[in-house]
């Protein structure tokens, strides 16, 4: 069933808009799924709507909200300009609060048997690891998460599961950048960090020149498996 958008309060006063997709058995664990830059576009409503489909209670909240409420870009060059320009004014400590927000809502919904994992895509990838530092999710999904490697002081806090995906190609995240963000969480067992061969930054998206179809096969296979084992 397609989604709908929801208002969740913020924090520290106003509220912001969420694409909420539940499963069609109607109660599952909860997953907080974080935008790229484009904002809550249609592909990131699609993957809400496909990880509902396979048992989740979905929250996909607006990042962007506190600069540009209900920004949605394509793709192409202009899309690209305005959503670095948007994210280059996020306040990080904000955004991550706002991700705590989303994920206390999730977790007090009906729907939600209580659980709730971050998974995110580019940015959100990066606000999925921050999330997993700092908001007391179950879980989290990394895809492609630019400036991860930037952010290891923050590693120790990160105690939940994680699981991130980086492409062999990408031309944002230089491989030392993955080996880094390796090294930081050497001996962690529940930690699980794959390179996929050939793909580029974005593989997961089907609207994009870089998107790798195997990868991202492989990719949503093994985030799926790995949120049933620890959410349930």
């Amino acid at each position: 069933m397609p989604g709908n958008f929801i208002d969740i309060p913020a924090a520290d006063g106003g509220s912001f808009k969420a694409y909420l997709a539940a499963p069609p058995a109607g109660r599952g664990p909860g997953i907080v799924l974080i935008q790229e830059i484009f904002g809550v576009n249609r592909h990131i409503r699609a993957m809400a709507d496909g990880y509902a489909a396979d048992g989740f209670v979905v929250l996909a909240p607006d990042v962007f909200w506190r600069i540009r409420p209900g920004f949605e870009a394509g793709y192409d060059a202009s899309g690209i300009a305005q959503g670095i320009a948007i994210m280059g004014k996020v306040e990080v400590a904000k955004a991550v609060a706002d991700l705590g927000a989303t994920t206390n809502a999730l977790r007090a919904r009906g729907e939600c048997s209580g659980k709730v994992a971050a998974l995110g895509y580019c940015m959100g990838g990066r606000f999925a690891f921050l999330a997993a530092a700092n908001t007391g999710v179950d879980a989290a999904v990394c895809y492609y998460g630019g400036g991860i490697h930037t952010a290891l002081d923050q590693a120790a806090r990160a105690i939940s599961p994680l699981l991130m995906h980086f492409g062999e190609k990408d031309d944002h995240i230089p491989l030392a950048a993955v080996d880094a963000t390796r090294a930081a969480f050497k001996g962690r067992g529940d930690v699980e960090i794959h390179v996929y061969p050939g793909a580029g930054h974005g593989f997961n998206c089907d609207e994009r020149g870089s998107y790798h179809a195997e990868s991202a096969r492989l990719a949503r296979e093994r985030s799926v498996a790995f949120l049933r084992k620890h959410l349930g």
